[in-house]
């Protein structure tokens, strides 16, 4: 199933797509009180667990017409939309080749893959209260002259744990969602010469969407293999495939949960997929720009970037 965080009439309301990917069930109000705190958002229901799937599958089956909403009645928020943490890895080695080639040319620097990127994942923490979701106008920062957006797949942690192994790691795994990691060039690169990692070339108002919806793991098997593109304007940038990850998702759970607790609601981006963004070839985002990220079996984020008057 694909569960949402939509805003309806003024209140935040948790939903899933229907067949007709044009219809989606408020979830409380099908529910009717049965399941009250797993239903008020994407965090109870993820600690509520099982019984939030198995009555989520019951209403789908039957959703009563008086609980389902258009989408064009409704805004679309992030599926959390204040994650409990955001993680952003970097695990796509095509995406590493295009992008050092290219900021090599840019900067007149050699830029070359570290040895400790094939040992274990690399990874930041981001910045979790800056999530927007489908739909919602990006924020151009005023300090940039580059930017650039990252296609980029996120796994949503449904369990809590510490010292996971890598065999046990899928069943820590709520479901998958895009997510576009939006990206000041300019200031990444004048940045990351203090070896410190990404500041305000990733931290700034509206930087990070993701969405549209979350599809749970029991769609789909792991390691995943889905099907990833990114458009601008209409236009085919890039794309790939999510099974071409270095070190996939229960490797980078196990890894980041050495000796510290990950928590259910938490984020992991993937990084960008080989040519999932315009660094890659050598292209860069214009004022208005509308950017398109589409997953297989997700669906499609949507997300314009407007520059202050």
């Amino acid at each position: 199933m694909r569960l949402g965080t939509v805003s309806y009439k003024g209140t935040d309301r948790l939903v899933a797509a229907l067949e007709n990917d044009d219809k989606l069930l408020d979830l409380a109000a099908a529910d009717g009180g049965r399941l009250p705190a797993a239903f008020q958002s994407m965090l109870g229901f993820i600690n509520a667990g099982n019984d939030a799937l198995a009555r989520t599958a019951e209403l789908i089956d039957r959703p009563a017409n008086s609980a389902v909403l258009a989408f064009d009645d409704v805004s679309f928020r992030a599926p959390i939309p204040v994650p409990e943490q955001v993680r952003d890895c970097l695990v796509f080695e095509t995406h590493l080749i295009n992008s050092f080639a290219k900021a090599t040319e840019m900067t007149g620097k050699e830029f070359a893959i570290p040895p400790v990127w094939y040992e274990q994942p690399v990874y930041y923490k981001s910045n979790r209260f800056s999530v927007v979701g489908h739909g919602h106008t990006i924020e151009w920062p005023a300090y940039s002259e580059l930017m650039d957006f990252e296609l980029e797949l996120g796994v949503v942690i449904g369990r809590s744990g510490k010292n996971i192994s890598v065999e046990s790691a899928p069943d820590s795994i709520f479901g998958y969602t895009i997510f576009n990691d939006m990206t000041a060039r300019d200031a990444q690169m004048k940045e990351m010469a203090g070896q410190l990692g990404p500041a305000k070339g990733k931290d700034f108002d509206t930087g990070n969407i993701m969405g549209p919806f979350i599809l749970t793991a029991d769609e789909v098997t792991h390691p995943v293999s889905l099907d990833m593109q990114a458009k601008v304007n209409g236009e085919v940038w890039g794309g790939g495939n999510s099974s071409l990850m270095h070190h996939n998702f229960a490797q980078i759970i196990a890894h980041i949960s050495a000796s510290e607790t990950l928590h259910a609601g938490e984020v992991i981006g993937s990084g960008t997929v080989g040519t999932g963004c315009g660094l890659e070839l050598g292209r860069f985002l214009s004022d208005g720009d509308e950017i398109e990220l589409t997953i297989e079996k997700i669906g499609s984020l949507k997300n314009k970037i407007v520059k202050a008057a």
